[in-house]
């Protein structure tokens, strides 16, 4: 075999090699499932709930690092009524040392029965958080608190919620 082969095969090879190993990199972002408490009003009526949140956040652009997209999910549940919600939307954060707080704001379906009948009227919500770097590789601790605003049926309803679990980071 000629040297010039030898070089033409050596290049192409690692060139192959390159091209596979960078389709095996994860996209930058975290998943994160906690538990939460949500207090909700209506007209005339609170409802305090407990239940559970969890999100997946995509960090794709490389010209600005700091924003991401999230996509949210809660359940929420007390005797006789359960409520679930389905948000995405924008996500800027940064990072301190250890800190990572952000800011969100996301849009989606607000899922709760009314006599019996389920309503899945637009909602939106507000909110933000921080996580805090642990000592386990790729894992933080996240507080999050949220205002969740939608229109059920001709009344308005405000959530106000607060979660914390844990996030992986990838």
């Amino acid at each position: 075999m000629s040297k010039t082969a030898a070089v033409v095969l050596a290049f192409l090879g690692l060139t192959l090699l390159a091209t596979v190993s960078q389709a095996q990199i994860l996209p930058r972002g975290n998943l994160y499932l906690g538990a939460s408490y949500a207090d909700a009003q209506d007209i005339t009526t609170r409802y305090p709930f407990k239940g559970w949140e969890g999100s997946a956040e995509d960090l794709p652009f490389v010209r600005y690092p700091k924003l991401g997209f999230v996509l949210d999910g809660s359940g929420y549940y007390r005797k006789g009524i359960t409520e679930y919600n389905l948000f995405f939307g924008p996500r800027l954060s940064t990072t301190y040392g250890k800190w990572r707080p952000f800011v969100h704001a996301m849009a989606g379906v607000h899922r709760m029965p009314v006599n019996d009948v389920y309503r899945n009227p637009l909602a939106y919500d507000f909110g933000g958080g921080v996580d805090y770097k642990l000592f386990f590789k790729n894992f933080s601790w996240r507080l999050q608190g949220d205002y969740v605003r939608c229109h059920l049926l001709s009344a308005e309803q405000n959530d106000f919620r607060a979660s914390t679990g844990i996030v992986w980071r990838f």
